[in-house]
């Protein structure tokens, strides 16, 4: 039995689910290429006092868009954390 609604919600939920597939892929191309220049330069993977800049102004914009800030911050905070262990391995390879 379909569900003609259903259906409709569930399309739209995989476009948006491939939109952030793609702009993940697109943000970590960046990154990476940030972390081989931080490399380069001797400057470390992490940079607390940007990742806290970063994190408050997704807060608010989350606010702003009637998204839990909580849900938010872990989310960031989540792709942070890779980010970082990805340029500390690019660090240990050069």
């Amino acid at each position: 039995m379909s569900d003609a609604q259903l259906d409709a919600y569930r399309q739209s939920i995989d476009n948006i689910d491939t939109a952030l597939i793609c702009l993940l892929a697109e943000r970590f191309k960046v990154t990476q290429a940030v972390g081989h220049y931080k490399a380069k330069a001797g400057l470390p993977p992490a940079d607390p006092s940007r990742e806290a800049k970063q994190i408050e102004r997704l807060r608010t914009l989350a606010k702003s868009a009637q998204l839990d800030p909580d849900f938010s911050e872990k989310f960031l905070r989540f792709i942070i954390d890779e980010v970082i262990r990805h340029h500390e391995r690019v660090r240990e390879k050069i």
